[in-house]
């Protein structure tokens, strides 16, 4: 969707961003004292940039994800992904699932509904297009890298999530429940189509004296 977006006005608002201080993983308080996921995906590394394949630029599919480090006596687990780097006051929320097992140790390809394939039978809640399911990496054209948060959480024992929720929900949740915390960092960047105009303070080295 907005990669027809022109690129001066991914240039003009290239230096408007949500920040990672914003990320719930952030602002949820309880990266302190409480325990750590190992978070990682087979399709990309931390802080590399995420394939094609999973971004609006291809096929639009979930990534695959694994983990390891539940404690005992979590409950349930939640993934939610933000974009740190969308040129809003808050992040783009690009998928949220709640109601994960706590014996799970991963997430495959797919597993979440997409706009060109249905997925599992996971509990999704709403990104911030107000839909189920996974939001592919769509950056304007000529913003730059944007840097897409998988951050996961291991709950303690309470009740199910209702519906189909959203930020909000989730933030509460781990703030009453939370156990443990990860985070995998994928990035993406549509390439920059704009013209680029010769500098004139630049001389070609065959230019006449």
């Amino acid at each position: 969707m907005l990669e027809k977006l022109p690129d001066m006005l991914g240039h003009a608002l290239r230096d408007v961003r949500a920040g990672l201080d914003k990320l719930v993983f952030n602002r949820c308080g309880m990266r302190t004292g409480h325990g750590t996921l190992a978070v990682g995906s087979l399709a990309f590394g931390d802080h590399a940039p995420i394939p094609e394949r999973y971004t609006a630029d291809g096929e639009g599919l979930s990534p695959p994800l694994h983990w390891s480090g539940v404690p005992a006596g979590a409950a349930s687990l939640v993934l939610l992904v933000e974009d740190a780097d969308a040129p809003t006051p808050e992040p783009l929320v690009h998928a949220i699932v709640v109601d994960l097992p706590a014996a799970d140790a991963a997430f495959g390809e797919g597993e979440m509904d997409s706009p060109r394939q249905d997925g599992g039978e996971a509990h999704e809640g709403r990104n911030s297009y107000l839909q189920k399911g996974w939001l592919p990496p769509d950056p304007p054209p000529g913003h730059g890298s944007h840097r897409y948060a998988f951050q996961l959480f291991a709950l303690g024992p309470g009740d199910a999530f209702g519906g189909t929720p959203g930020r909000s929900d989730v933030l509460k949740a781990v703030q009453e429940r939370g156990m443990a915390s990860g985070l995998l960092i994928g990035t993406y960047e549509r390439p920059d189509g704009s013209i680029k105009l010769p500098d004139p303070r630049v001389r070609l080295a065959a230019d006449p004296e």
